[in-house]
């Protein structure tokens, strides 16, 4: 069987699933350069000629290109979710990528925000202009609720509900976070300047957060949003400036100040907490000693 059209069809089959649109781009395009690339190298184009060898081939050219680790892993997983579509469809009675293993990653330190340098990136975007008082709104957002960047952009008026947010995650599964009152009262004041702003104008989308010609935010207009923040902020260098950086700091702030990493885990959409540790990796030992010592089983008995 052809390979584009078992691909085709597994995209198909990725859509009626519901996965996000990001998911189905990366399988298409992954799973799209590795055909091509069988094609071109070994003249491969039917589904049953595929071999585990030529898999660990096409991996070993890029471990040669010097690509990353985790672009690495990248390609396997969405590999891995292709065969396996064909495995389940009796196309192919054994899968090739069972016997390729995962690339082991480095993982990295990452450094987050202090408290000093948060309040600074909360107060340097004015509730003076419509997109000034939107961009407020998001870096309090980001740092209150640790949402992801693409989360956030998919955002409607109606995931709030008093001081609660619903937020669709990965795989469209849906959680609830608590939002505080600081950042409910700036939804108030950016829901009034927003109506005066879109009232003379057309709306494109129902996205909580509007660009300037009322389209909804992309993950682009958010990292350009935060970047900003950093420069008028004057932060640390050595520290990036991202939404990803504000939802580490929200994990780390919220261990600290005694939340449970099983419920941490929840609030972050996380699969596992294995990968909910690793947000927790570059706490500070002293962070670490003076959780124990607040949480002292002797005070508080």
């Amino acid at each position: 069987m052809r390979l584009n059209a078992v691909l085709n069809e597994f995209v198909y089959e990725c859509t009626i699933k519901k996965y996000t649109s990001a998911t189905i781009k990366g399988y298409r395009n992954g799973n799209g350069l590795f055909i091509k690339w069988l094609n071109d190298t070994h003249g491969i184009t039917e589904l049953e000629e595929v071999r585990t060898v030529c898999v660990k081939e096409y991996i070993f050219t890029k471990i040669n290109n010097n690509c990353k680790e985790t672009y690495i892993n990248g390609i396997i997983k969405q590999l891995r979710a292709f065969f396996k579509y064909a495995v389940e469809c009796d196309y192919i009675a054994s899968d090739p990528m069972l016997k390729v293993k995962w690339t082991k990653e480095n993982k990295p330190l990452i450094k987050t925000f202090t408290d000093e340098e948060a309040r600074k990136l909360s107060a340097v975007f004015m509730n003076t202009t419509y997109t000034e008082t939107r961009n407020r709104t998001i870096m309090l957002m980001l740092l209150d609720t640790g949402i992801r960047c693409s989360e956030l952009c998919m955002l409607k008026e109606r995931s709030l509900n008093g001081n609660i947010l619903t937020i669709k995650g990965k795989g469209n599964k849906e959680r609830q976070v608590g939002i505080s009152p600081i950042l409910q009262r700036q939804l108030l004041i950016y829901f009034r300047i927003k109506q005066a702003y879109v009232s003379d104008k057309e709306i494109h989308s129902d996205a909580l957060f509007l660009s300037r010609t009322c389209r909804q935010c992309t993950p682009n207009t958010i990292e350009n949003i935060v970047k900003t923040a950093g420069i008028r902020a004057e932060l640390n260098s050595d520290i990036r400036c991202s939404p990803h950086t504000c939802r580490h700091f929200y994990a780390q702030n919220l261990v600290r100040n005694g939340v449970d990493v099983y419920s941490l885990s929840r609030l972050l959409g996380h699969e596992n907490i294995s990968i909910t540790q690793r947000y927790l990796n570059s706490m500070l030992d002293a962070d670490i000693v003076t959780k124990s010592i607040t949480a002292s089983p002797l005070m508080n008995l």
